[in-house]
């Protein structure tokens, strides 16, 4: 016997309704503008049965295929490699990034001093469970930037400067922890999420609606 819908975990009925709202959009069944509205609506409902009012009249249901591309987009990526175990980034002066599709290393040792350092998770491969980041931060300004899945306990001691943690973690008991010590003297660090959920679930549905008009011109 099926559970009744009100006593279905919320998170639970919202990812589905999300999931069906992805993919009658991708197949062109509602327009941008009715996609992002229920979208909206439904990442704001609190209740079972305003979540499945909003999918009533859409009959397509997500299938295997469109499942395995929303696990290889949204999933933490990891890698079994643990040939490095810490990275080294300072800038005395000046500016030090690293963001595209790196490896993350168990230990981060960031070093400012009058300079710039911006470190982006956004795409990058981690190796383990709980990383660390240890921070020195002197008249500098240091931007973190995390996927929503991703943990943050920051930790940092701060001598008139400035730590803002705007990070929010959605899948904590999936995603990796990201562990933030150290110090602040007269700069700042932020860490914060480069692209919201909804700006991921768009991007996604946009990227599937091209697919599936590409594949119907071939056919």
């Amino acid at each position: 016997m099926a559970v009744k819908l009100e006593d279905r975990p919320i998170d639970q009925v919202r990812e589905e309704v999300i999931d069906q709202l992805i993919y009658n959009y991708s197949h062109a069944v509602i327009s941008a503008e009715a996609f992002e509205r229920r979208l909206d609506q439904a990442m704001a409902a609190n209740s079972n049965e305003v979540l499945v009012e909003l999918v009533a009249d859409l009959d397509l249901k997500a299938d295997i295929d469109y499942k395995s591309q929303k696990h290889a987009q949204f999933k933490p990526h990891y890698s079994h490699s643990s040939d490095n175990e810490s990275l080294q980034l300072r800038s005395i002066l000046g500016s030090n990034e690293r963001s595209g599709q790196w490896v993350v290393p168990k230990e981060i040792h960031l070093t400012n001093c009058l300079g710039s350092i911006e470190l982006d998770f956004s795409e990058a491969i981690f190796q383990h469970q709980h990383v660390t980041i240890y921070v020195n931060c002197i008249l500098g300004s240091d931007e973190i930037y995390v996927p929503e899945h991703v943990n943050v306990v920051s930790k940092l001691f701060s001598v008139i400067g400035s730590v803002e943690n705007k990070s929010v973690a959605l899948n904590k008991g999936q995603g990796p922890t990201i562990t933030i010590e150290g110090n602040v003297w007269l700069g700042s660090v932020e860490i914060k999420v480069k692209r919201t959920m909804k700006e991921k679930f768009i991007s996604f549905a946009n990227s599937l609606k091209a697919s599936w008009k590409e594949m119907n011109k071939v056919q």
